[in-house]
């Protein structure tokens, strides 16, 4: 008969206990999720929420939403398989692809991505078009944004306005909500940013419209997307996909995400659908 010491015992059902710990956290895998920081982090945790309890129930597995500080750190994560899917705007779409070599697949976008539009925005009546701006303080989003910088900087150079030859000064506000924030607090002239988060801002009167308005809409382009690495295996990518086409204003979980995320739908995406995006991304001279 084999005895064993209590300290021995001790040791041998904590060692057990910390191999059957290590097998569980090992077999439960955690889907990571992260967004381009193009709104405050509150806002984007608000929005992600229900949208992580949803996709958890679709795959069958924990899903988390991871904060990043900035559009590069969102592009980096994706390109290097720190996170498994990832909302991007079309330039960090455009940027994530060629950083990885043309490894990232946009699966999904948002009905409205498919005829996205950026607004310029003032409170200086003496401003109405976009020739007005020339020596004046303008505020972009972040640096990496297409509806908050790249697309306005685009159709700015098509009407012939260089930005760093003609505005007084440029500032990057780092997000839509801060441009609007921005211009309504006179810290710069004017400012362009997304039409959708204008919208918003609009119909929740979180905006004094009798003092901030639109002095031009751009043309529509293709914007923001939900992409993955192609190292994913393509069973995933399709069940992720269907569960984000799955999503209907008729239930009142898919009512609720939706409106979270600004969108009446979710449609199947294309990287052909972003080829306008990166060139104007090379015409702007904002990708090599």
């Amino acid at each position: 008969m084999i005895s064993f010491s209590p300290s021995r015992t001790f040791k041998v059902l904590m060692t057990c206990a910390m191999i059957g710990l290590a097998g569980m956290a090992h077999a439960e895998k955690v889907f990571k999720v992260t967004a381009i920081p193009d709104e405050s982090p509150t806002e984007l945790a608000r929005k992600a929420g229900p949208l992580m309890d949803y996709l958890s129930k679709k795959l069958n597995m924990k899903v988390v939403y991871t904060p990043v500080t900035d559009y590069a750190a969102a592009v980096e994560s994706l390109a290097n398989n720190k996170v498994d899917l990832a909302w991007f705007g079309g330039f960090t779409f455009v940027q994530a692809n060629d950083r990885s070599k043309g490894h990232i697949i946009p699966l999904v976008q948002r009905a409205e991505d498919e005829k996205f539009k950026s607004v310029f925005i003032t409170t200086d009546p003496s401003i109405k078009t976009l020739e007005d701006l020339k020596g004046k303080t303008v505020s972009f989003g972040s640096a990496s944004s297409t509806s908050g910088h790249l697309m306005p900087r685009y159709y700015l150079l098509q009407a012939h306005i260089n930005p760093e030859k003609d505005f007084k000064r440029i500032a990057f506000s780092g997000a839509h909500d801060a441009t609007i924030a921005a211009v309504a607090a006179g810290k710069v002239e004017a400012g362009a940013l997304s039409i959708s988060v204008w919208n918003q801002f609009v119909k929740d009167g979180k905006v004094d419209t009798s003092k901030v308005h639109v002095i031009y809409t751009t043309p529509s382009y293709y914007d923001y997307n939900w992409s993955v690495n192609d190292s994913m295996p393509a069973a995933e990518r399709e069940k992720i996909k269907q569960a984000f086409l799955d999503l209907t204003p008729d239930t009142p979980e898919g009512k609720q995400i939706l409106e979270l995320q600004r969108a009446t739908k979710f449609v199947p995406t294309s990287p052909a659908n972003y080829k306008g995006i990166e060139e104007s991304a090379r015409s702007a001279g904002l990708l090599k």
